[in-house]
This record gives C-alpha cells, sequence and structure tokens, in this order.
C-alpha cells in the first residue's frame, strides 16, 4: 500500500486514511500495513511544496498519530485480555501462531521496554499489545509503556520525513527510494539492544568464568 498512491487518490482525505491505517495496524492482526511508511510520508508531505503538498500542522499531525497509535494499541490489548489463550492456538493466514511465538519471546527478553522497542518492528509492533493482554499485564503499566512507545515512534519518524523533505524538496516525489532511510531507521533500537544484550551476556560469561579460579585460590593451603 503506497502512501504515495493513497495520496494521489485520496487527497483530502489522506490523514483520515492514514490514521484509520495506524489503528488497524497497531492492534488489529495487519502488520502488513505501511505503518512506518506512512509516518514518514506524512512529515515529508507536509514539507513538501508541489502536489503532494500536505496542508497540516506538523504538531497536529505528530498529536492525531500518537493518538491513533496508541488507540490501536489499547485495541489490541483488550482484544487479548478478552479472548485470552485461544488467540495463540490459531494458525491462519494471518494469525500465524509463529508471530505470537516470536512476539512472545521478544516481550519475554525486554519486560516492559518491548512496548518501546517493539514500535519499531513490524510484525511485533502488531502483536505485542495481544500478547500484553493475553498474559493479563496491569493496564496501568500497559497503558504507560503504550503511551511512550507511541510518541516516540510517531515523533522519530515524522520528524524525520519531515526534516528530510526540508532538506531534500524532490524527495516527495521520489518516496520509493526514501523507504529505504526508514528501513535502516528502524532497526536502528533493535540493533541498539542487540548490541547491549550481547555486551552483557559477554560480562556474565566471563564473571562466570572467572569465579571458579577465586574460589580455588581461597580454597588453596
Amino acid at each position: 500500500m503506497d502512501p504515495k498512491w493513497i495520496f494521489q487518490q485520496y487527497q483530502t482525505e489522506f490523514v483520515w486514511i492514514a490514521l484509520v491505517i495506524i489503528v488497524v495496524e497497531c492492534g488489529l492482526f495487519f502488520p502488513f500495513l505501511p505503518g512506518d511508511t506512512l509516518l514518514f510520508s506524512v512529515g515529508l508531505f507536509i514539507a513538501s511544496s508541489g502536489f503532494y503538498h500536505l496542508d497540516l500542522n506538523l504538531f497536529v499531525a505528530i498529536v492525531l498519530f500518537t493518538v491513533a497509535a496508541f488507540a490501536g494499541n489499547v485495541l489490541g490489548y483488550e482484544i487479548g485480555r478478552w479472548i485470552g489463550p485461544p488467540l495463540y492456538e490459531r494458525d491462519g493466514r494471518i494469525l500465524k501462531k509463529k508471530y505470537f511465538d516470536n512476539t512472545s519471546a521478544f516481550f519475554d527478553k525486554h519486560g516492559n521496554k518491548a512496548l518501546v522497542i517493539g514500535r519499531f518492528v513490524p510484525f511485533v509492533r502488531t502483536y505485542i499489545t495481544v500478547v500484553a493482554g493475553v498474559t493479563r499485564m496491569r493496564r496501568r503499566r500497559f497503558f504507560l509503556w503504550s503511551a511512550v512507545g507511541a510518541v516516540l515512534w510517531v515523533t522519530s519518524i515524522t520528524l524525520l520525513g519531515y526534516f528530510l523533505g526540508r532538506s531534500f524538496p524532490s524527495l516527495g516525489e521520489n518516496i520509493d527510494k526514501a523507504i529505504i532511510v526508514i528501513l535502516a531507521f528502524s532497526v536502528i533500537p533493535v540493533a541498539y539492544e542487540w548490541w547491549k544484550h550481547r555486551k552483557h551476556s559477554a560480562a556474565r560469561s566471563r564473571t562466570a568464568k572467572e569465579a571458579p579460579s577465586e574460589t580455588r585460590k581461597e580454597t588453596t593451603p
């Protein structure tokens, strides 16, 4: 689903269509929708001055899409809480069991931070809220971390599109090339967490190896 095509076909309704897509992608089991691309395009179109100019205040856009992202999370959470574990047992074309399994592992590994980091990871972004609902994560804690994730995700990617659009005015006409930038940007939080986890694992491994030698020294007469 190309944001450029949506804008061409539905100029005046573009914002509303984009808001609905964000809500659906963030909580209604459709991980194939272009959330990152849409947010980037919104910022890019606001900065553009040609045919693809979006007449919308940047701050208002960020607020609207943050609310939409948070609302999608809440819907996904409540669906997961209501239906519960039977969701995991379904293995259809869209609700694949492996997506739930991978997301559960991601959630177990990162805890609360998963609701923030997961925002930047396709598929995880869609299923993490459902997993939180199925596991009955406390609503207050879920709402807090989901709000933090929504603000960071929407603000960072929308501003990236806006500032790149201001720096490179022709980018609005070549948004396909900009998708590479979005993908690279989305990988940064995941890569950082992977590096940090590997660093901590290496430190724990070194500590485990040093402990027996220290014990032997202490017991040597």
